[in-house]
């Protein structure tokens, strides 16, 4: 049963988590608008497809332009709205330029295929072709890369999108969508539709079935349930969810270098990433230097305001975000764990960076993503063993190793049950390489010519000729 309709004028706040006060109001649609929005992206599809693939690829690369011209406002939104240091705001805004950069290209990539045939007056071809309307929905943690991951490509395919931001950090998207028209692109190619209220608008686009194609980035519960809600309508769907990477250093590490990956991976963000190491194994022979190493380099890291440059950690997005790393943090103290460093909470919603020693198998942070900087270190001593406790979880999202031994690097790799392997690098994610999971950590991938793939249906056609 659809909810009543909301008043259109209606607004809810987006607050700062950094400082409580509200950054900004805006529109709070609701059932009504988003059916608008199905009827004016069905109606667009039909010009938008008919498009050269060379026009949508001129618009996007001028989108692409605008976006860099603006990555420094860009960046203070997403460090207003979500609470991303500043510095490392402006590097995700140009991290979600690469992609609109990339499929700017890849749009007239789109290639066909012929196929012999054993009958002489039968030529088969291959055609792809845009799958129709997309409703795309993208998270709080990265307000402007996730939405380009999705929109540039489904754009560059042909299709029309509805785009959902999270409540917490519409602003970016809100931002990303004006540039769009900005650069020439039609408004009803790419709509942006905030609310305070997901459920509600989710279900008109899973009950349309002009919505061919949904894509999502969040919670495995909700990816879950967006599954089984696309099967009635068979819309394509592609999910990026949950992860739980494990990140092990092998005894022939070089510290210094596995300690900076592992500051790279797990501290970005205020550990607020679905790739953060989760788990780090150390090797039993190198692990006492290599915490000695890691907590002189967490205990440098700058906390503070993330509008400011100098700040390396902000805060968490929200309350219940810091109640979730301190109940951790807690739970692994309770079972044995031992704080290295940190293993507080700041005034306000920080979290001040830690690592935790002594921590076992069964402790809550080992079974689910804590989103937090909170590093917990596990030594263990064989090869078989580790490998067997890093894919001992429901998620295969990313992985990391560190070792100079190239059979071993080619061996655990294979081995790993996770759809991105990084070895010796904590940031392996880029825009012409493709990002997603296995188990619960999704379908589909997003990047590369995988990404564009998404949105591209595959005909056949067989044509007789005439004798």
């Amino acid at each position: 049963m659809i909810e009543a309709v909301k008043d259109s004028t209606a607004l809810f706040d987006v607050v700062s988590p950094a400082t409580g006060r509200v950054v900004a109001s805006v529109p709070d649609q609701g059932v009504s608008e988003a059916r608008a929005c199905a009827d004016r992206a069905a109606a667009a599809f039909i010009a938008w497809r008919a498009e050269t693939a060379f026009a949508r690829s001129a618009l996007l690369r001028k989108w692409f332009d605008a976006i860099l011209a603006d990555r420094d406002n860009i960046a203070r939104l997403i460090a207003s709205e979500m609470g991303k240091a500043v510095s490392e705001a402006r590097g995700e805004v140009t991290y979600a330029a690469s992609f609109v950069e990339w499929y700017a290209e890849e749009a007239k990539r789109v290639y066909g295929e012929t196929v012999p045939s054993q009958f002489a007056h039968k030529r088969l071809m291959v055609m792809h072709q845009p799958v129709g309307p997309v409703y795309a929905i993208t998270p709080w943690n990265f307000p402007a890369g996730m939405v380009t991951r999705k929109v540039a490509p489904a754009l560059a395919a042909g299709c029309t999108v509805i785009l959902k931001p999270a409540e917490e950090s519409p602003l970016t998207a809100l931002r990303l969508a004006e540039l769009w028209r900005q650069a020439g692109g039609p408004a009803d190619v790419l709509q942006l539709l905030t609310t305070s209220d997901p459920v509600s608008v989710t279900r008109v686009f899973m009950a349309d079935a002009r919505i061919r194609k949904v894509a999502f980035t969040g919670s495995t519960a909700v990816g879950a349930r967006l599954y089984a809600e696309s099967a009635p309508g068979m819309k394509r769907i592609s999910l990026e969810l949950g992860g739980h990477a494990p990140f092990i250093v092998f005894d022939d590490a070089e510290l210094d270098g596995a300690v900076r990956e592992v500051i790279a991976t797990k501290f970005r963000n205020s550990g607020q990433t679905c790739v953060c190491a989760n788990r780090i194994f150390v090797h039993e022979r190198v692990h006492d230097a290599f915490v000695t190493k890691l907590v002189a380099v967490v205990e440098k890291l700058r906390v503070g305001d993330p509008l400011d440059e100098a700040t390396q950690i902000g805060p968490l997005v929200n309350a219940a975000a810091l109640a979730k790393v301190r109940g951790h943090v807690s739970d692994a103290l309770a079972g044995g764990a031992k704080v290295a460093t940190g293993g507080s909470a700041k005034e306000g919603l920080w979290f001040t960076p830690t690592v935790l020693t002594g921590v076992r198998a069964g402790m809550q942070i080992m079974r689910e993503e804590t989103f937090g900087p909170v590093a917990p270190v596990i030594s263990f001593s064989d090869e078989t063993a580790v490998i067997a406790a890093a894919n001992d979880v429901e998620f295969g999202l990313a992985a990391y190793i560190w070792t100079a031994d190239l059979s071993r690097a080619f061996r655990v790799t294979e081995a790993l049950d996770y759809g991105i392997v990084g070895v010796n690098d904590g940031l392996p994610a880029t825009a012409q390489a493709p990002f997603g999971g296995m188990k619960m950590s999704g379908l589909g991938r997003e990047g590369g010519k995988w990404g564009l793939d998404e949105y591209l249906e595959v005909k056949y056609v067989s044509i007789a000729l005439q004798k």
